[in-house]
């Protein structure tokens, strides 16, 4: 299978979960495209593989080290690692800042940079602090979009706001709209194929 398919890295941790729902309610199951949920957890097990699939007619799977990244498919971070890719593959390592605000997701939207060849797509949703605010520039560098949630939609709007003042936001969306963008996104890719 070709490994140039889009990957979708939504990243959120406070009141995610209501912008991951409203999210994967309106996206179609055979769209093509990854989605990755990083989530901040670092003491709790994440419960979001066995609570999103409710919401979604595509599999969800809490991803494992060397998993293959395949389309059509919602991949969940495990609590406490870090994720990397390589070789079309994920890898999980032990979380690298274990204290303080986690970086999970500009850790993964970096690895992203440098091993996928594929459209990038980076979505940040609700939650505190800054996390992957840092990494979309970079996205952006690659020819990837980004989009940040609408701070009125967002429970927690610390981490859509970090993700706007980087000044490489493409769209400031509702989880709704971000779901229509990615649809059209999605078209256009498979259309240039």
């Amino acid at each position: 299978m070709t490994k140039d398919f889009p990957i979708v890295c939504v990243g959120g941790s406070a009141g995610g979960l209501d912008a991951y729902t409203r999210l994967l309610k309106n996206l179609p199951a055979d769209m093509g495209v990854a989605i990755v949920v990083v989530n901040h957890l670092r003491t709790v097990a994440t419960r979001l593989h066995e609570i999103l699939p409710r919401f979604t007619p595509m599999p969800v799977e809490l991803i494992t080290d060397r998993l293959d990244v395949c389309p059509n498919c919602v991949f969940i971070i495990p609590e406490k690692r870090d994720l990397h890719l390589l070789n079309g593959e994920f890898r999980l390592k032990p979380i690298s800042k274990p204290h303080g605000w986690p970086d999970v997701i500009t850790v993964f939207l970096r690895s992203l940079t440098d091993n996928w060849t594929g459209q990038l797509i980076a979505v940040i949703v609700s939650g505190y602090d800054g996390d992957g605010a840092a990494a979309l520039c970079g996205i952006r560098e690659v020819g990837g979009i980004t989009i940040a949630q609408k701070l009125d939609t967002a429970v927690q709007p610390d981490m859509p706001q970090s993700a706007i003042d980087s000044g490489c936001i493409d769209f400031i969306l509702s989880p709704e709209g971000i779901a229509q963008e990615i649809r059209r996104i999605a078209d256009r890719n498979s259309a240039a194929l």
